[in-house]
């Protein structure tokens, strides 16, 4: 059974940084494509970053680009968002998922399965 766990989130003043990240479990992470998503309150999941497994390939999105950066460390199975500048509307759950099919990855949730229980990320003003 694909099991992910995220952690590493917390309360950060805004410009700060926080690094996150998505333990798996029960199965090999290198195989497998991996994302990341959050979600805040009143709002619609939506993707931040994703890695693909074969080519590594990233993918950001608009609000995170430049300050975020995604990678993964196939000896300890574990996939990261370095989250730098963070700002208050970076605020939310934050949750890893694996990508359903292989390939390049893609930044919507419909693509992905297996979530893990997110990890709380608050950036203060």
């Amino acid at each position: 059974q694909l099991q992910l766990v995220e952690s590493g989130g917390g309360l950060v003043q805004s410009g700060g940084s926080l690094r996150l990240s998505c333990a798996a479990s029960g199965f090999t992470l290198d195989y497998y494509g991996i994302g990341w998503f959050r979600q805040a309150p009143g709002k619609e999941r939506e993707g931040v970053s994703c890695i693909s497994a074969s080519s590594g390939s990233t993918n950001y999105a608009d609000s995170v680009k430049g300050r975020f950066t995604i990678s993964r460390d196939n000896a300890k199975n574990t996939v990261y968002l370095q989250m730098n500048n963070l700002k208050p509307e970076d605020t939310a759950i934050y949750y890893c998922a694996v990508l359903r099919v292989f390939g390049l990855c893609v930044l919507s949730p419909k693509s992905y399965r297996s979530w893990g229980q997110g990890t709380q990320v608050t950036v203060s003003s």
